[in-house]
């Protein structure tokens, strides 16, 4: 014979907030969890320190207009003369966004409820976009912010700093896509980290060898499409046909036109979609 016990469960009556509410839950979760929010003292050493190491030029250069009335690092070569720092933040911070979740195997209880795949990489890339964006906002409004209180000869450079605002949020947003996507492939934090950095490290060496090569060989034009085989001087180019800024590459310019921006958006699309096929494929398991 069987017997109910009332054991005091009851069923949840409260507010239900929905799958936007789940999804900006996650990714205000992992947002902290880039900056070690809520976690030990260790984990938040290397993203402050990297984000102290950003507002340094921003504190040289303030003080370049208040001593010498001169500017120093420009607003829209700012992100590619501190690519080294960038690309350390996120070869650091993207395993964190996503190992832990694919170590322990808790994605398909994230899955099990209103969150699909597609708000569960949503999530995080707009965690990881957010802060990427941060660390390169915020020292390019202080060095603005300065230019204003100094008070320069000549108008303030306001359309050089809204135009640098706004590609650093593109430039956010694709490093997120391919540092997410190559750490997401190993549940390893450490190997995570590696595959960032040499990719970056591949990237920043083999071009200026193509550059070279193609140069010397007399090819001018092609050898200028070397320079987008790096994602920051490939934004670089975007930025510069957009708002017709100078080309901030070691040597020669880009190729003219939206070619640039043509395979920014190819690498953002299959960025995202090799996110959604390796996330498709942990739930299975």
């Amino acid at each position: 014979m069987s017997e109910i016990y009332d054991i005091g469960y009851r069923h949840y009556d409260g507010p239900r907030l929905g799958r936007g509410y789940s999804t900006r839950a996650l990714a205000v979760h992992s947002l902290r969890g880039v900056f070690g929010l809520g976690r030990p003292a260790r984990s938040k050493i290397i993203p402050f320190a990297l984000f102290t190491i950003m507002l340094l030029p921003a504190v040289v250069n303030i003080a370049m207009m208040a001593l010498l009335q001169q500017r120093g690092i420009a607003y829209s070569g700012f992100a590619v003369v501190m690519q080294a720092v960038v690309a350390i933040f996120l070869a650091s911070q993207a395993p964190t966004a996503v190992a832990p979740d694919l170590r322990h195997r808790v994605l398909p209880l994230y899955l099990s409820r209103p969150v699909s795949i597609v708000e569960y990489v949503s999530a995080k890339v707009a965690a990881m976009t957010v802060a990427l964006f941060l660390l390169v906002a915020v020292p390019l409004t202080l060095i603005y912010v300065g230019e204003l209180v100094v008070d320069m000869p000549g108008p303030p450079a306001t359309g050089e700093y809204v135009g640098a605002i706004v590609m650093a949020l593109v430039l956010a947003a694709l490093l997120s896509v391919i540092g997410l996507a190559l750490a997401s492939f190993t549940p390893r934090r450490g190997l995570g980290v590696a595959s960032v950095i040499v990719l970056y490290l591949l990237s920043s060496a083999a071009v200026p060898m193509v550059y070279g090569i193609l140069a010397e060989s007399g090819n001018e034009e092609g050898a200028a499409w070397a320079w987008l085989l790096n994602p920051f001087w490939l934004v670089d180019s975007v930025q510069s046909w957009l708002f017709g800024t100078p080309p901030h590459s070691i040597e020669g310019g880009y190729p003219n036109g939206p070619a640039s921006a043509a395979i920014l958006v190819v690498l953002l699309g299959v960025g995202l979609a090799a996110l959604a096929l390796r996330y498709r494929k942990a739930a299975s398991r």
